[in-house]
């Protein structure tokens, strides 16, 4: 109801936690997730173990880095929960500064990546606060259609591989002749 009537709401959950995976929080109930710490699963647990010695065993995958890969894996999950749409728009800290170190960076989705700015790390809260009230200023302004008409949200790059991956297709298969 407080989502309803503009006044807000917040809510709080552990990642790994029932909310953090399977609920969407669409539009105006879900604007910002902050991420505290990267979720490493408990590593004591005997079937963790056991599949940590077969993926070591049997790919050479190094314990720290399966483990890295999953924790990252997962706040990306958390995070996304902002994000239900292409229309949709939302805020996400990642409120650790070991998500600045390359190990970590890189394991997170190409389409957070290309969000991260350097400009936007490490900031003070007050910082963080200002910046957070004008992007949502900004981005809860009428939106006309008629403005996207002819836009893309694919890269030019993204397009053109597009292209050719289809101009490939087609010559490969005689029935498109």
């Amino acid at each position: 109801q407080a989502c309803d009537s503009g006044r807000g709401a917040v809510l709080m959950s552990v990642a790994r936690g029932k909310v953090s995976e399977g609920i969407d929080f669409h539009h105006h109930y879900g604007r910002c997730v902050i991420m505290f710490g990267i979720p490493y699963v408990y590593t004591q647990s005997r079937i963790l173990r056991a599949r940590l010695d077969y993926l070591r065993n049997q790919y050479r995958i190094r314990e720290n880095d399966f483990l890295t890969f999953d924790a990252v894996r997962h706040a990306a999950q958390c995070v996304g929960r902002v994000l239900r749409g292409k229309t949709d728009y939302g805020i996400m800290i990642l409120a650790d500064k070991r998500y600045s170190r390359a190990d970590k960076k890189n394991k997170l989705p190409k389409w957070i990546q290309e969000y991260l700015v350097d400009g936007m790390a490490s900031l003070a809260v007050d910082e963080a606060v200002q910046h957070a009230k004008v992007f949502l200023r900004r981005m809860a302004q009428p939106f006309p259609q008629e403005d996207q008409i002819g836009l893309s949200m694919l890269t030019v790059d993204q397009v053109r591989k597009l292209e050719e991956i289809e101009n490939g297709s087609k010559e490969m298969d005689p029935s498109s002749e």
